[in-house]
């Protein structure tokens, strides 16, 4: 997947501005910066669910060219908020991810997929409950499932650990990393910059639309860039055991 010159303009205002963005087979992209950095509306853009000026491909194809469907098969999207309007089960909900693949040789994994999607979530013991009758971090998990169970080799998933406690965000970014093992491309926004360093291969550090750094966390988490971007000062410190940049507010 790629990116060139990607432009978003909303009402009036230029949201992203000239963002080049590449993820690779087996990769997790994350986007990291400040509110209203853009993080959003490029996830967005990269989905194919905002108009976008550039150029934005997926499988060698801009996304614009593919038809929803085909799209639906080729890339997931979490959003940040799940949004069910029936009381579906959880089971129901997780198995909607599997809709593009009705009448298609792979529908034969569809059971294969919801419970694995269900296992790497920790959902399979409230599969019988419904959606609304669910905590947020549950539903966020659930989400989750749906976008895993989809099987696209695209995932684009935004602030996924953001409702979850310490050991939800956890078990969520490990299953993320799981599957980009299996060769998928990843890209998540993150707040928080601790989980990005942990299990991000590359971030994009965004600001006001631009992108002002791209590499290994190592090299874009430094004190004086996040000092900058954030506008508040940071320390970096490197994990004793992991050697993975640890970022905390300076106070």
């Amino acid at each position: 997947m790629r990116a060139v010159g990607t432009h978003v303009d909303l009402g009036g205002t230029t949201v992203v501005d000239g963002v080049d963005l590449h993820v690779d087979a087996g990769e997790v992209v994350a986007l990291v910066g400040p509110n209203g950095a853009g993080k959003s509306t490029l996830l967005a853009a990269l989905a194919g669910d905002v108009p976008a000026g550039g150029r934005i491909e997926i499988d060698g194809r801009e996304v614009r060219a593919w038809k929803p469907v085909e799209l639906a098969r080729r890339r997931a999207v979490l959003p940040q908020r799940a949004m069910v309007s029936f009381p579906f089960t959880v089971g129901e909900v997780i198995a909607m991810g599997r809709a593009p693949w009705t009448g298609r040789p792979e529908s034969a994994e569809d059971e294969d997929a919801v419970a694995e999607a269900m296992r790497l979530t920790e959902t399979t013991g409230f599969a019988g409950r419904t959606f609304p009758a669910l905590s947020g971090g549950e539903q966020a998990r659930v989400a989750l499932a749906r976008v895993l169970a989809q099987r696209t080799p695209v995932l684009l998933l935004d602030e996924p650990t953001a409702a979850l406690d310490l050991r939800h965000q956890e078990l969520v970014l490990r299953a993320v990393r799981e599957r980009a093992g299996n060769s998928t491309r990843v890209v998540v926004v993150l707040h928080d910059l601790g989980l990005a360093a942990a299990y991000a291969d590359r971030t994009y550090l965004l600001a006001a639309g631009r992108v002002r750094a791209e590499g290994t966390p190592r090299e874009v988490f430094t004190a004086d860039l996040l000092s900058d971007v954030y506008q508040h000062e940071v320390e970096v410190f490197e994990h004793p055991r992991t050697g993975a940049p640890m970022v905390v507010p300076r106070r």
